[in-house]
């Protein structure tokens, strides 16, 4: 694949070296000439220096051949900028872009970007990963289809507990994909499937019905 990786920070460098490590074309544009400099010295020739807001930096880089662009500067406005250039101008079929402010989100999605990729987050969701007070943690983003995978951990003093799942007030569009419980091996649940205490359930749901589903499943 020819992925572009628009800003040569930290997070474009290691991305790259990954990348580079996998056997895809990658190019990298970073608008400071240093920072290039200490790149192409470590990775070969892969850092051009210009805006990549641009759409004429944007077409000396094949942009129209490529197959992702992925914005990783330190600035919103810039990735969001580089992101729609390169879908409505070149015809990128995927779009990625990272955000540092957790409300642009939204923004960004009706604005055509196909994944947003939000550091503050991603460490939010490891975080609530370790709280037993907090039983949901996003796996996956569906963007393209308005949905998202979750996984639900069942609580001790949960309404679901002793509950079948056609008994469970799920909210239109939620459907329970997988059950794991405890050591045993995981398995798809039926309408007749009782939740226990200890379930990890993984499920999918739009992020409208989110809340409603978490109440569901381990309301209390």
């Amino acid at each position: 694949m020819y992925i572009i990786i628009i800003g040569g920070g930290r997070v474009g460098y290691y991305l790259t070296k990954a990348l580079l490590s996998e056997g895809h074309e990658v190019v990298i544009i970073e608008k400071d000439a240093g920072v290039c400099k200490i790149i192409n010295d470590e990775l070969g020739g892969v850092c051009i220096r210009g805006d990549g807001c641009e759409a004429a930096t944007l077409a000396e880089q094949g942009t129209s051949r490529a197959d992702i662009l992925i914005a990783v500067t330190g600035d919103d406005e810039d990735n969001l900028v580089a992101c729609q250039v390169a879908k409505y101008r070149f015809n990128v079929a995927r779009t990625i872009a990272r955000i540092r402010n957790p409300q642009n989100e939204i923004v960004f999605r009706k604005l055509g970007i196909d994944i947003t990729v939000d550091s503050t987050n991603v460490i939010l969701e490891h975080i609530k990963g370790e709280l037993p007070t907090y039983p949901l943690t996003h796996l996956k983003d569906l963007g393209e289809v308005g949905l998202e995978i979750v996984e639900v951990r069942i609580l001790p003093d949960s309404k679901a507990v002793g509950k079948k799942v056609k008994e469970l007030p799920l909210p239109p569009g939620s459907r329970l994909s997988l059950i794991i419980h405890q050591s045993q091996k995981p398995h798809i649940p039926s309408a007749d499937t009782t939740i226990r205490d200890g379930d990890r359930i993984i499920a999918i749901t739009t992020p409208e019905q989110e809340e409603t589903l978490r109440t569901a499943l381990s309301g209390t």
